[in-house]
């Protein structure tokens, strides 16, 4: 006869969110969900990244409008260097974390915490740019907007924060059907305006540009990085490849591709419209909204187009919101910054990380007064430092290894790794006056921030001996254990506190401070007839201050050689808003002992109905 043991059923977890988690990948990112979820902000780039090239050739005169065309060539050109070396980031390090991960690999510490410093730059820029951008863009379709730019951003960043709370992989849902929208609404800008054009006065009128400077190699340069801007994002797949189904490595490979190819092809589609009708700055109207009213006209479809436009710079931001709580996931567990941030919440998500990002973003938010062009230069610069670092990191990886084709692969990084320093230090120059400079503070300020966070981190373990087998606990010590049960006055608290006492190991002793001595006498009283077995024990008190005599008494036990634990038991009301008409004697004893004593504070909430 077998017996059969019955099961007691697992506990089942409140939050959906958790138990599809732990239901396997089903709930992950596909391909597509992944290019919804992560991608947007490399493909929103497309509504301001033409612009930024226009804004800089336009100082040569209306004419240089038409090296919009080859200098976008030339970005696409860059941008199948990135993808492609993102490609194989992803294969190399499928744990995810990008640039920071490729550093911390193959360039060491000092690299590794350059790469995250720019990119934790880059994450909050991306959220600010995105949102001021889309700002913008709905203020073309709505001029009366143009004066609440900064309050549109702000409503935008609270609603997106909200959305990020859900977890990337649901976010994904919502993101899907605005990605479609947004992509299809641009090719058929593209193809519409390549065979039918219709010209729309739209914004103010504009005057006659005036060259103010001559076109040659400098302002093609300058033009060329201004651009750069449309490539932010691309390492968002990478830093993100764990939140993908299985295969992810594969599935993040696809999105990249997919990725690339859509980018690309409306770049070059929106700069062959700016070369072929001669779109040039226009009052307050993005250069977007211009070909979206040349194409369609003022009607629905113009509405429709730039409010899907913006829709999608406000959601671009999303990446922001499934990379930064990832990457400093990572650098949690490499002690680089609080522990706190590698803490996921009860739903799935990295919620400090959420919050800390949503913060940050405000603040720069505030400080641009949502100003998109304020915004680009620190933002393009900080995405070209971690294409950098990710890229030679690759490089030494290839010759490390030196598998099988590696020589093609170093070439290619290397390639990669050059154009996106010149383009780096191109821009940087010229727009250091422009507020590119504060860079020179707030990388080196984060590096030095997550250098000093490890260090003290390593001194923490030193000093506690973290990994190391500690001798074995001394069987007298529960011998010298000592129970100490504050009492203010008879009630059921202090019932249900010496019960809970009793069950403890050690002498247990009751004490009282002696501030009101008729209260004290009648407590004394009180306490004999009840005889619980536990004795009282009355401290002078002539400062009148519990936690001072409180602590003092503790000090005195511990440096005895006795090992201590104060039990304190406080009432719980059942509602919050009740909760403050309590006495708050309990948290300051707690915080007052675990300062100033080395006993074991212990607490007991005796919950009221």
């Amino acid at each position: 006869m077998v017996d059969t043991l019955e099961r007691t059923p697992e506990p089942r977890i409140a939050d959906r969110r958790v138990r599809r988690l732990q239901r396997g990948d089903k709930y992950r990112l596909t391909a597509l969900g992944g290019l919804a979820a992560l991608s947007l902000d490399a493909l929103s780039s497309v509504a301001y990244g033409p612009e930024a090239i226009v804004l800089v050739l336009i100082a040569a005169g209306e004419a240089a409008v038409s090296w919009t065309l080859p200098i976008s060539i030339a970005i696409a050109l860059l941008l199948l260097v990135l993808v492609l070396s993102y490609r194989q980031v992803i294969a190399v390090h499928p744990d995810g974390g990008g640039a920071y991960a490729v550093a911390k690999r193959h360039l060491g510490r000092w690299a590794s915490l350059l790469a995250a410093a720019s990119l934790v730059v880059d994450y909050v820029l991306t959220v600010a740019v995105s949102l001021a951008a889309g700002a913008a863009s709905l203020a073309s379709a709505f001029p009366a907007l143009s004066d609440h730019l900064l309050l549109v951003t702000l409503i935008g960043l609270a609603v997106l924060t909200l959305l990020n709370l859900i977890g990337v992989a649901e976010s994904a849902k919502v993101l899907m059907g605005p990605t479609i929208l947004f992509v299809v609404l641009i090719f058929a800008i593209i193809a519409v305006g390549l065979f039918r054009w219709e010209p729309v006065t739209i914004g103010t009128d504009r005057t006659p540009f005036v060259a103010v400077e001559g076109l040659g190699v400098v302002l093609l340069l300058k033009a060329f990085s201004a651009g750069c801007s449309a490539l932010t994002g691309v390492e968002a797949i990478a830093n993100a490849v764990p939140a993908f189904r299985t295969p992810a490595v594969r599935r993040a490979q696809h999105t990249e591709v997919a990725l690339g190819v859509l980018l690309g092809a409306m770049l070059l589609g929106l700069a062959w419209l700016i070369r072929q009708h001669h779109v040039v700055p226009r009052g307050e109207v993005t250069i977007l909204a211009q070909l979206s009213a040349g194409a369609f006209g003022t009607g629905w479809l113009f509405y429709l187009t730039n409010l899907s436009v913006t829709l999608v710079l406000v959601l671009a931001a999303n990446t922001s919101f499934g990379g930064l709580p990832v990457l400093l996931s990572l650098l949690a567990k490499d002690r680089r910054v609080p522990s706190l941030f590698g803490l996921r919440s009860e739903r799935p998500v990295f919620r400090y990380g959420v919050a800390a990002l949503a913060g940050l973003a405000a603040v720069v938010l505030l400080i641009v007064d949502a100003d998109t062009h304020r915004l680009l230069p620190v933002f393009a610069i900080g995405v070209f430092i971690g294409f950098t670092i990710s890229q030679t990191g690759l490089v030494r990886h290839w010759y490390r290894e030196r598998g099988r084709g590696w020589v093609w692969r170093a070439v290619l990084n290397g390639f990669g790794a050059i154009l996106t320093a010149v383009a780096l230090v191109v821009l940087f120059a010229e727009k250091f006056a422009e507020g590119a400079w504060l860079l020179l503070i707030i990388v080196p300020a984060l590096v030095i921030n997550f250098a000093r966070t490890e260090d003290y981190y390593g001194q923490v373990a030193q000093q506690l001996h973290l990994g190391r087998i500690p001798p074995r606990p001394n069987p007298d010590a529960a011998n010298k254990a000592l129970v100490v049960v504050p009492v203010v006055t008879m009630s059921e608290v202090t019932a249900r506190a010496i019960e809970a006492a009793l069950r403890m190991r050690g002498e247990i002793i009751a004490v009282a401070a002696e501030i009101d001595p008729a209260s004290t006498k009648k407590l004394s009283a009180q306490w004999k007839r009840w005889d619980p077995g536990v004795p009282l024990k009355v401290l002078p008190c002539p400062h009148r201050s519990l936690v001072n005599t409180l602590v003092g008494y503790v000090r005195a036990q511990t440096q005895k050689g006795r090992a201590v634990t104060v039990l304190l038991a406080h009432m719980e009301a059942d509602r919050w808003w009740h909760r403050p008409l309590h006495n708050p004697r309990g948290p300051v004893l707690t915080a007052a002992l675990r300062a100033r004593t080395d006993a074991v504070v212990a607490t007991l909430a005796v919950r009221l109905d």
